[in-house]
């Protein structure tokens, strides 16, 4: 049988086909390259261009392929633009998953992951890594899109014959060990991105939003999880369902986290280039601290991280820039 991977040609979508592949899986990939890259889905699996919400050609290719699992990752991420344009989220995120959550049980696929985010949690109530059960609260049309997938994803499962799993992401960096791909969307707001992008001469300088945080240096604590972890967290979530799980929803991120300034500080410190860094005020949206308590994946499904080291997490970006750099020299 085949895993359906919408939003394949994007960076996380991007390192999930090549974990399934060295896997030994058959992938198709759903995307509309609005936000992807077609060169970043490998040739082993077979892309289709088209959107979510298509759901006649959604339905078709899923009977076409044989498709018996769906891992969803299509949709809008950037927290400050969702504050923007609100509609724009809750299209991408919300009705366009809802359209997808109906052709996959049309079609009685049976097994679907969501790809979720810890924005669902909104500012903590209590310090410490949050846990699953903790008050959902989001502060962002962006958290809110993903919430509202979240629940349509449960209610749909009660009604149907439909098991899932629901990871929220915290904070995902870092590019494939192997150098097969990496985040490449231009303008990218990822804190490690941004910072590995100024360290390669790409930008001139970065900013620090907020330094008068109640944090260690006064800036924000996240928990940053490397990109492969993040994946193999997705195939431990592909066997529970393939064992029978039913349901599942638990935290991806190391339990631990990093202010931005110590981002910023391993990412000088590996690429030894002391660039640029502009103290700004604050952005909307943003909270203080969030790093996730990770025990109820790693407990229930068995999940072991292989890559929780942060100059590792920025070696790998590093590389992925100066392989970017290297492309455009020759393109």
């Amino acid at each position: 049988m085949t895993v359906l991977v919408t939003g394949g040609a994007g960076y996380i979508g991007s390192h999930m086909i090549w974990e399934l592949l060295d896997h030994g899986e058959d992938v198709v990939v759903l995307d509309n390259l609005v936000t992807g890259f077609e060169w970043a889905v490998p040739t082993q699996a077979k892309l289709v261009v088209g959107d979510i919400s298509d759901q006649e050609l959604v339905e078709d290719l899923i009977r076409q392929e044989k498709v018996d699992s769906i891992i969803h990752f299509a949709g809008s991420v950037v927290v400050p633009e969702s504050l923007e344009n609100p509609l724009k989220y809750y299209e991408n995120n919300t009705a366009k998953s809802r359209s997808l959550i109906e052709s996959a049980i049309k079609t009685k696929v049976k097994k679907f992951i969501f790809s979720s985010t810890a924005a669902v949690y909104g500012s903590p109530l209590t310090s410490g890594p949050i846990r699953e059960d903790a008050i959902l609260n989001p502060m962002s049309p962006y958290g809110s899109s993903k919430l509202m997938t979240e629940i349509m994803i449960r209610d749909a499962a009660k009604a149907n014959d439909l098991a899932y799993v629901m990871l929220r992401y915290f904070n995902v960096a870092g590019c494939d060990l192997k150098g097969r791909t990496g985040q490449s969307t231009e303008g990218a707001t990822h804190l490690i991105k941004v910072a590995c992008e100024t360290a390669a001469g790409k930008r001139s300088s970065m900013k620090v939003f907020g330094t008068d945080y109640d944090t260690l240096d006064g800036s924000c604590v996240r928990d940053f999880i490397h990109v492969s972890d993040l994946v193999n967290a997705h195939n431990v979530a592909l066997n529970f369902l393939r064992e029978g799980g039913r349901k599942f929803t638990a935290n991806c991120g190391y339990s631990r986290g990093y202010t931005v300034f110590e981002v910023i500080n391993a990412v000088k410190r590996v690429s030894q280039v002391d660039f640029k860094v502009i103290n700004s005020e604050r952005r909307s949206g943003d909270i203080p601290v969030l790093t996730a308590n990770s025990h109820r994946l790693m407990s229930r499904l068995g999940w072991e991280p292989k890559y929780d080291d942060l100059d590792l997490i920025v070696s790998s970006a590093l590389e992925w820039e100066k392989k970017l750099l290297q492309y455009r020299k020759t393109a």
